[in-house]
């Protein structure tokens, strides 16, 4: 019984990360090695969470070439993903990962704790890739959510992060912005993280919140930079056509 609560353990985890994004529709899993390593377990387990997770149809296990979520393997009673604005998104995340933090702050763990620090450490590092420093950001945000002990929470901010990372505008919009953020962004999670380990509510809502409010704001001067582009590049055609126009007649 036990050897069959771990792999179902193992199999719920691999579900959240799809659910999460970190493994996305159609994607290839990571080889039995690597998972083992990840979640502290045999090949063994590995390889029996895997086969669960192909009864219920969330992976598909091709022999000699590897195991793969399903093209609908993210998704919960066969629903669609909304089509949602980064905007939309954005103020639906700063509501509800305001109020995580604030009801994780007075419960949250020092291993938690621990484990935020060194997210910290990986987003602050010049040397990460982009994907790296995406998980560490993903998982420092789930982090919080399952530390707030609420389950409904949880799950309304796991879906959230799959909008974040399924729908090509929202992922495209984010790149735009995040990419000249770093530093910033590392102070506002730093800001989040000081209130958690004070054990303070309210310094944790308001520091979550103002990063999102922050991140708005970018995303709405990023926006309004695409639009002056477009204006110009029109402006450009259209006095190159009729200056043309006048010069020929």
């Amino acid at each position: 019984m036990a050897d069959r609560r771990l792999f179902q353990d193992i199999a719920d985890q691999i579900i959240a990360l799809i659910e999460e994004g970190v493994f996305p529709p159609g994607s290839r899993l990571p080889g039995e090695r690597e998972l083992s390593e990840r979640f502290g377990v045999s090949r063994v387990t590995i390889r029996e969470a895997e086969i669960a997770l192909q009864a219920t149809g969330r992976v598909a296990i091709k022999t000699g070439s590897g195991v793969y979520v399903s093209p609908d393997g993210a998704t919960t009673g066969g629903e669609r993903l909304p089509k949602v604005s980064a905007f939309e998104l954005t103020e639906a995340r700063s509501l509800f990962e305001a109020e995580a933090a604030a009801l994780a702050a007075p419960i949250i763990s020092e291993g938690d704790i621990e484990k935020l620090d060194g997210l910290l450490e990986v987003m602050a590092n010049d040397e990460a890739d982009e994907d790296s420093i995406n998980a560490a950001d993903r998982e420092f945000h789930t982090t919080i959510a399952a530390a707030s002990g609420n389950g409904a929470i949880i799950h309304v901010i796991r879906t959230l992060w799959r909008l974040r990372t399924e729908l090509p505008e929202v992922r495209a919009t984010h790149a735009s912005v995040c990419q000249h953020d770093g530093k910033t962004r590392q102070a506002e999670h730093g800001a989040i993280v000081d209130a958690l380990r004070r054990r303070d509510p309210q310094g944790a809502r308001l520091a979550m919140r103002r990063h999102f409010n922050r991140l708005l704001e970018s995303m709405l001067d990023a926006a309004e930079e695409r639009e002056m582009r477009e204006l110009q590049r029109k402006a450009a055609e259209s006095r190159a056509r009729f200056l043309m126009t006048t010069q020929l007649g």
